[in-house]
């Protein structure tokens, strides 16, 4: 005979291993990922002596800097994948859509001292065609030009 008198207490805690699980997921994922979005196409620039970016300018205005490494390949500072080269097509749109929103972004191109001067018209040339009046090119500053007033960290400026 079943008992009628007896009924089970209802639990009143909640289990919370399952949010323990995807809290660690969701640790280890951010733990990956969080070096990776610090990290860039690294190029040896060239050295030049080469007047620096206002600095009022680019805190009101990140520049759009296209980096073109030694096979050519060319990645864009804005958007996901920084890190990823690029085809000609999607950097073009890239660029159009960050000049649509702000005219005045500062353009620039950074590339190493062994990268082809082919593949650095041909960058200057996408972003022309997608909009940018003004192209710069990054430097480093060069040991003469580094003096007492400038820092001596290395900091981009626009060549000419």
């Amino acid at each position: 005979m079943a008992l009628r008198g007896r009924r089970r207490k209802m639990m009143s805690e909640i289990n919370v291993v399952p949010y323990i699980d995807v809290m660690l997921v969701l640790l280890i994922i951010f733990m990956i990922t969080a070096p990776l979005l610090k990290e860039g196409v690294k190029v040896d620039l060239p050295a030049a002596d080469a007047k620096p970016i206002d600095a009022r300018t680019l805190q009101r205005h990140e520049p759009l800097i296209v980096t073109v490494d030694a096979a050519g390949r060319m990645y864009v500072n804005i958007g996901s994948g920084a890190d990823r080269p690029l085809p000609d097509a999607v950097l073009s749109a890239r660029t159009a859509a960050v000049l649509r929103r702000d005219p005045r972004t500062p353009v620039l191109v950074k590339a190493a001292r062994s990268v082809p001067y082919g593949a650095v018209v041909r960058a200057m040339v996408l972003l022309q065609n997608a909009g940018a009046s003004k192209v710069g090119l990054l430097t480093d500053p060069t040991a003469a030009g580094a003096g007492s007033t400038r820092s001596r960290r290395r900091k981009p400026s626009p060549g000419q």
